[in-house]
């Protein structure tokens, strides 16, 4: 894995859509990933993208890859389509709630 540069922009607006900690993700995808045919890997619950976020944000910007940059910016164009530019706190179902926390980004959460 090569590193890269990756420009203000994005690294920005990635902490801003991102706005759960490493520690309430990581608990996150446990807890929705915990069941009956929960992984036996606490190291690798929940979805592959929300695995790459918690890593990510566990990384200094200058050990990024070019597949951090990838993940980094499908998350925020994800992020950014579900819940507009304002980011203002919304409740939404469950479902909705639980699909963008899986992405680091807990909509009821003011930032």
């Amino acid at each position: 894995m090569a590193e890269t540069t990756i420009d203000d922009e994005l690294w920005d607006e990635f902490h801003r859509v991102v706005n759960m900690t490493s520690r309430e993700l990581r608990d996150w995808l446990r807890t929705e990933a915990a069941g009956t045919d929960a992984e036996r890997e606490p190291d690798r619950a929940g979805p592959e993208v929300g695995r790459q976020v918690l890593a990510i944000l566990g990384k200094r910007r200058t050990d990024l890859t070019t597949d951090d940059v990838v993940v980094m910016r499908h998350v925020v164009d994800e992020i950014t389509a579900a819940r507009r530019a304002d980011l203002e706190p919304v409740a939404g179902d469950a479902e909705f709630r639980h699909r963008l926390m899986c992405l680091g980004h807990d909509p009821l959460q003011a930032r």
